[in-house]
């Protein structure tokens, strides 16, 4: 079975789900699927140093050595316009899409509102090629909401014929499930979640980190990370923080975002007076991300929406209880197994939240243990390669090219 997955950027910097889809590629070609990546060379507002129009081996950051997987990339138009940048239209894309898709059995697009997505489906329409869709928490309440007028014009002219004409939606938890149901979309839905590749514990992690940071070695630390947006809701972790000035803690923020928003940030951190209290280290990743993961007391990311939350998974994974607010989907599964707290998008309820923490640090190293026993449980990459695999196999064995066809001719007129 031959596999293309579709997605606009891969780049680190474009966060969990471009991290993701690397992870599950090489997890599917373990099972046995010949999966494949096509992109573009998108690095934010840069561009990536990579060969371009023909398949390389691409590297897994933070993973065992020697580690890659095939992916295709295609220059993206780069043009002086952030907004254009960030749709990530690519002709060569298009045109080799046009010329080998059907060499594939299947399609796994990432992303909606993207060139390279978009393209993607509708010429897997055109050319009689089935497609499944992940669309990354695009089609939740709050991302709907951020330009709102522009998604709802797109959506109808545009992308309801492609998500429609989708064999399934793959949405990574129950919350997104709930909110893509009420669009009234044609296309049935399908949860699977985010996998893990586990990182093995680093001695001595707290010891190390402190030292990195020049802290006492009792220094409860913690820990944002994530990529800077608007929506991780920094406007609330940031003040809930300046109410424990009288609590012994250093907060890490590590993430990037634009200059502005990183210039709001360090506002925020000073007007609530905490900014002495902050290390502000930038995006991480690799071993030095694995540390600071392992070496931290608590996790916290106080979003607006994330229809998963890969980085918390990650803290989960490094033994760290989590503080996650209800709009990341993954809260059920905090409440559910005792990994970590639960307070309201409310600044005392997080101040309190985070209170509790700092003064029964054993009851939170106990949420920690918890969580990584429930990760290697249920949260591997092995094991989630190996149930898309049968997913895959479903959607194809029940979904006969004479079907795709008929959907090929419906697409035309839709």
């Amino acid at each position: 079975m031959r596999v293309l997955h579709v997605i606009p950027s891969v780049a680190p910097v474009r966060g969990g789900p471009s991290k993701a889809v690397v992870a599950m590629v090489k997890a599917l070609r373990v099972s046995g699927v010949d999966a494949e990546i096509i992109t573009t060379n998108d690095n934010g507002l840069d561009l990536l140093d990579v060969p371009l129009g023909r398949r390389i081996d691409y590297p897994l950051t933070g993973l065992e050595e020697n580690t890659s997987v095939p992916v295709w990339f295609f220059p993206r138009f780069n043009p002086s316009v952030n907004a254009i940048k960030e749709f990530a239209f690519s002709a060569a894309l298009t045109r080799w899409l046009w010329e080998n898709i059907q060499d594939y059995d299947l399609l796994h697009v990432h992303a909606i509102f993207s060139y390279a997505s978009t393209a993607a489906m509708a010429i897997a329409r055109l050319r009689g090629v089935g497609y499944i869709l992940r669309p990354l928490g695009q089609l939740c309440e709050w991302s709907l909401q951020q330009s709102a007028y522009k998604k709802q014009i797109y959506l109808k002219l545009i992308e309801q014929s492609n998500i429609n004409n989708s064999l399934g939606l793959h949405v990574t938890s129950v919350q997104e499930q709930q909110e893509v149901s009420r669009l009234g979309l044609v296309a049935p839905s399908f949860i699977l979640p985010h996998g893990l590749d586990v990182s093995s514990p680093i001695p001595d992690a707290r010891i190390k980190l402190r030292q990195l940071l020049n802290l006492p070695a009792d220094e409860p630390i913690i820990l944002f990370l994530s990529r800077l947006h608007p929506k991780k809701g920094l406007d609330y972790l940031i003040p809930a923080l300046g109410k424990l000035t009288h609590h012994r803690f250093t907060f890490v923020l590590a993430g990037s975002g634009s200059k502005e928003y990183e210039a709001e940030i360090k506002s925020l951190l000073f007007s609530n007076g905490i900014l002495d209290r902050t290390h502000l280290v930038g995006f991480v990743g690799g071993e030095k991300k694995d540390l600071f993961l392992q070496g931290s007391d608590l996790f916290a990311l106080t979003s607006y929406s994330e229809n998963f939350g890969v980085s918390v998974l990650e803290a989960m994974a490094s033994s760290l209880p989590v503080l996650v607010t209800p709009g990341v989907a993954l809260a059920s599964v905090v409440a559910e197994h005792q990994v970590g707290y639960i307070p309201k998008l409310n600044v005392s309820e997080i101040t309190n939240a985070i209170k509790q923490c700092l003064i029964h640090p054993q009851i939170a190293k106990d949420m920690g243990n918890r969580a990584r026993k429930l990760v290697l449980q249920k949260y591997t990459w092995n094991g989630i390669a190996n149930n898309l695999s049968h997913t895959y196999t479903n959607f194809l064995d029940n979904t006969p090219k004479k079907q795709l066809a008929i959907q090929k001719v419906e697409g035309i007129h839709s």
